[in-house]
């Protein structure tokens, strides 16, 4: 669920523990299955709430670099400022895999993290095919940022999926194999991540709440949800307050 109903409260306290228990340990565990080393570089599809928070958790893990991709120009801002990554908007490029095969000096990412899902949005004759299987009712997906992402990432990385899916064609099964990439996907663990999500928060290493960008009453939740699916005004996470 997109949105969340937060109590009145005239700190931020509340927003913070609402937002670690959806977007939080969604990302975070999206990092967790990275095994992520010291130094290591993490690309992340997507800059919405899941895709910055497994850009911050990368960070939290020990990359040395974490590298985020999207189209929105507000979301790209947020994993810059917010969280510190590099941002790539691939509208801009030809190719994501072979902007990140450059930014990491020909090797790939150490691992690559989906956190966009069956909506995605692309660029070219993938995101074209897509389009029309999806119209001919052929099948449900549109996959360009998982197939960029096992393409993008070096031999023996990890690719981890925390986007839905549920039928996708063209799945790049060959490329998964013969790089020898660890796959690694899963529902949100909520409860087994929220206790370290906790200490992150209390001491200050995690910071959730900017992921408010709209703040609204029950009453406006049909408008809010509205702007959240079609992301006007920058909507990225709206808040009901009773």
């Amino acid at each position: 669920m997109p949105m969340w109903i937060a109590s009145r409260c005239p700190t931020g306290g509340d927003e913070a523990a609402l937002f670690l228990s959806n977007a939080a340990p969604t990302g975070y565990m999206g990092a967790d299955f990275c095994n992520i080393r010291p130094g290591d570089t993490v690309a992340v599809w997507g800059c919405g709430g899941v895709g910055l928070m497994a850009q911050k958790s990368a960070f939290l893990m020990g990359a040395g670099r974490v590298i985020a991709i999207d189209r929105l120009p507000e979301r790209l801002a947020m994993a810059r400022d917010h969280v510190g990554a590099e941002v790539l908007d691939y509208t801009k490029v030809d190719s994501v895999p072979e902007a990140l095969k450059e930014m990491t000096y020909g090797r790939g990412p150490d691992a690559c993290i989906d956190a966009v899902g069956m909506e995605a949005h692309g660029t070219g004759l993938g995101h074209a095919y897509d389009l029309v299987k999806q119209q001919l009712f052929a099948h449900t997906d549109r996959a360009t940022a998982l197939r960029e992402a096992a393409v993008a990432c070096r031999k023996g990385g990890v690719l981890s999926v925390l986007g839905v899916y549920g039928v996708v064609d063209k799945f790049p099964m060959g490329v998964i194999m013969n790089k020898g990439l660890t796959l690694r996907t899963a529902q949100q663990h909520g409860q087994a991540y929220l206790p370290r999500l906790l200490e992150h928060a209390q001491e200050g290493e995690l910071d959730p709440t900017f992921l408010a960008t709209h703040r609204m009453s029950l009453e406006d939740a049909p408008r809010g949800y509205e702007m959240f699916k079609t992301k006007q005004d920058g909507c990225l996470r709206a808040v009901f307050t009773p």
